[in-house]
């Protein structure tokens, strides 16, 4: 059967018709827009931190001998002069209890030599002993003397070896893990502390700052120590991605910079009321800047070229590519603008990597319009 010609023609008009309906729908796609203003933003800046005990102790013992007694329990809240273990006291009893009788003794003959001097002198001067004699008295007492300081000395040092036995906590704290037991030969050169206390009624968190970070915080505050008096408190993200209830403060610049990394040590204080940090964690330091009569704009409005950020600005309607600078610091939904654009600007808001240079924009007043 032959096909008429009125069926090509009626599908050569329905191919013809959609066709121009296409280019009509893409030459009129919708593109959202801004216009560029100054607005105040507030940008968070964060940093891998470390966290430490205000103080934080390692407790070995100051003699020899054996654990007989460990009296704390690990991870327990210990207070500062509370006995945490006992070596073995005999040996140090036996010694304080010589020294004490080494004193008495000493003493006996320091009386003694002090009655033979009397007696020499009375006897010299009624011509019955030598003037050789009298000295040798004297010499004897002198030296009974300096025996005397010599043994009361050896007490104290007897005294304070006895005391070392039982030791003590010299600060408030928590408890690390004891790798010891009761049985266990200690001493003063032990590889392993007999524990660990740390004081966490604060703590620090221990971060680092690139160099040309910390020169622009102080050219900002103009000198370290105004930094450090006008910084914003700031905040710290938990190992578990949980915002810490309470702010600190940063309280201590390194003068330093490390040759290695080229980076700048800081150290910020936080409360710790709940003891829910500990000595040896980890987290992040969020410190808030405060940009104000900026130029802020959606990261959807940018694309990247070879490292190198460009938004559309709409030219005479169309799309004209325009390379900006951005500040390094940025809160993950948008750019702070440092050079590129103007106040009064109008760019492409969204799907900026879609468009092609000289695209015809229509916004949405002429859309309206």
């Amino acid at each position: 059967m032959k096909k008429t010609p009125l069926l090509f023609l009626l599908s050569a008009l329905l191919v013809t018709s959609c066709k121009e309906s296409a280019q009509k729908t893409e030459k009129e796609t919708y593109y959202p827009t801004l216009e560029v203003q100054l607005s105040n933003r507030t940008l968070n800046t964060r940093y891998t931190a470390t966290i430490s005990g205000v103080q934080t102790v390692e407790i070995r013992p100051q003699i020899s001998g054996m654990i007989t007694d460990i009296l704390i329990e690990e991870g327990q809240s210990v207070t500062k002069d509370q006995i945490l273990f006992v070596i073995d006291q005999t040996p140090y009893k036996a010694a304080y209890e010589i020294a004490v009788a080494n004193v008495k003794s000493a003493e006996a003959a320091l009386s003694t030599a002090k009655l033979i001097l009397e007696s020499n002198q009375d006897l010299y001067e009624q011509d019955v002993v030598s003037e050789f004699d009298l000295m040798t008295a004297q010499n004897d007492l002198t030296e009974a003397e300096a025996r005397l300081a010599l043994c009361k000395a050896e007490e104290v040092s007897a005294g304070n070896n006895l005391s070392y036995t039982e030791v003590r906590s010299p600060v408030n704290g928590v408890a690390s893990m004891i790798p010891y037991r009761v049985g266990a030969l200690v001493s003063s050169s032990i590889a392993q502390p007999l524990v660990t206390v740390s004081d966490d009624s604060r703590v620090y968190a221990y971060f680092s700052m690139a160099e040309n970070q910390m020169l622009d915080m102080i050219q900002q505050f103009e000198s370290l120590d105004n930094a450090i008096r006008q910084m914003p408190p700031v905040e710290l993200i938990m190992s578990n991605g949980r915002l810490y209830g309470h702010k600190g403060k940063i309280n201590a610049i390194s003068g330093t910079i490390s040759e290695s990394t080229g980076a700048v040590s800081i150290r910020a204080a936080f409360p710790n009321y709940q003891h829910l940090l500990r000595n040896g964690g980890s987290g992040t330091i969020v410190i808030p800047v405060e940009r104000t009569g900026c130029i802020a704009i959606p990261q959807t409005a940018t694309y990247e070229l070879q490292d190198r950020i460009f938004v559309y600005k709409v030219v005479d309607g169309k799309a004209s590519a325009t390379e900006i600078h951005v500040a390094p610091n940025n809160n993950g939904i948008e750019y702070i603008v440092e050079s590129g654009l103007e106040p009064g600007d109008i760019i492409v808001s969204e799907g900026a990597g879609l468009l092609k240079e000289g695209t015809e924009i229509k916004t949405r007043k002429e859309e309206q319009e």
